[in-house]
């Protein structure tokens, strides 16, 4: 029997029941079978990438999959990228570098370098990557077994997330957690509407023939979250999409300081959230509140220990204090998962504050997007 001065802690017990969904690492990329499939064509988004497109570009030539082709789509870099990608062509033939367009109207970035990539290439497979990913040798012929394997028009994974620095410890597990919790693979794979599905643009392997039959990077062009919008629109197709961990054979680290993280997740946090809810115009309108909430709830008991901290008498101390142990607990369960040091965990309030703060800038600026030295105006999606 709980006391009864212990059970406003109940609700911070209920996170524990997604741990499991959380630790699940099924299905396995590396599961799927070694397969060689004719030539791919790997195409790269650059810009101002001058920190990681030589490593990432070595850690595909390392690739244990043949042919490919590897096409480096520079997106008006005012850094070294180009140079370094030139040095690399001139290194291995199998290294192209594409000077790319000035930005189309109409269009982001990412899916305007995506799309003149894609343009050039010559392989009945493509495969859209991040600048930041490290690829390990297997990955893309156990990615092309798992097309073959599930007759799958497209294939995402979920990648090992490197969180090096303090405030990625602290705000990146808060950010992974809701994802994680609102998209598993078993829903993914098996989609029962456009909320069920979304795709990981570190990684999007899909066959030529699918991606120009759902109508390329071109239907998501003014899209924040092109990624999930290219997802929504295979599923609308009805193209078959497979989703797997890939943990041992892919990481990256998206952001390297707190300047990038509060920049990086204010770009697409409320816009992609309302995104995810595609034709369901009552849960995209909640969506602020509920994600805020999301947030806010891990504050709470922290809040009432700082209040009692400065001598104001009330009644759910213990409460307080019961349920800050169990989201410690709870928080340092996930650190451990992402292979962050659980101490971490400590400091999990400050982590809820600042990710509430991006929140807040990402709602405050509502549709207008900065990115890469860049400012879009998003337009309006139909549902």
């Amino acid at each position: 029997m709980i006391p009864a001065d212990l059970a406003p802690a109940l609700p911070w017990l209920a996170p524990f029941i997604v741990l499991a969904r959380l630790a699940s690492r099924s299905p396995s990329l590396s599961d799927a079978p070694a397969t060689q499939a004719g030539l791919v064509s790997i195409i790269v988004p650059a810009r101002n990438e001058a920190d990681n497109i030589e490593a990432m570009v070595r850690s595909v030539l390392a690739t244990t999959y043949e042919p490919v082709e590897i096409l480096i789509v520079d997106d008006c870099s005012t850094d070294r990228t180009r140079d370094i990608v030139r040095s690399l062509a001139q290194e291995d033939g199998r290294v192209r570098l594409i000077e790319g367009a000035p930005l189309a109207p109409g269009w982001f970035g990412k899916p305007w370098a995506c799309v003149q990539g894609y343009r050039l290439a010559a392989g009945d497979y493509l495969v859209f990557t991040d600048a930041d990913t490290r690829h390990e040798p297997p990955l893309l012929a156990h990615a092309i077994g798992a097309a073959r394997q599930h007759q799958a028009d497209l294939v995402t994974i979920s990648p090992r997330q490197l969180c090096l620095t303090f405030w990625e410890r602290v705000i990146m597990p808060q950010v992974l957690v809701i994802l994680g919790s609102r998209f598993t693979p078993k829903v993914v794979n098996n989609p029962r509407s456009g909320r069920d599905v979304i795709a990981n643009g570190q990684f999007i392997l899909v066959t030529r023939e699918s991606y120009e039959a759902v109508g390329t990077h071109e239907v998501v062009r003014g899209e924040v979250a092109e990624d999930l919008g290219l997802a929504q629109r295979y599923f609308g197709a009805s193209r078959k999409m497979h989703f797997a961990f890939a943990e041992s054979l892919m990481a990256t680290r998206m952001y390297r300081s707190l300047a990038g993280l509060i920049e990086g997740w204010s770009k697409n946090m409320f816009l992609g959230a309302r995104q995810s809810y595609p034709s369901e115009p009552l849960r995209r309108a909640l969506m602020p509140l509920l994600l805020a909430f999301a947030f806010v709830f891990w504050l709470v008991p922290p809040a009432f220990l700082l209040v009692a901290a400065l001598g104001v008498q009330h009644t759910l101390f213990d409460a307080a204090v019961a349920a800050t142990i169990a989201s410690i607990i709870f928080w340092g369960t996930v650190s451990f998962g992402m292979a962050i040091p659980p101490i971490y965990a400590l400091a999990y309030p400050l982590g809820a504050m600042m990710t509430l703060f991006i929140y807040g800038r990402s709602l405050w600026r509502g549709k207008r997007v900065e990115w890469r030295g860049r400012e879009y105006g998003v337009g309006s999606r139909k549902s």
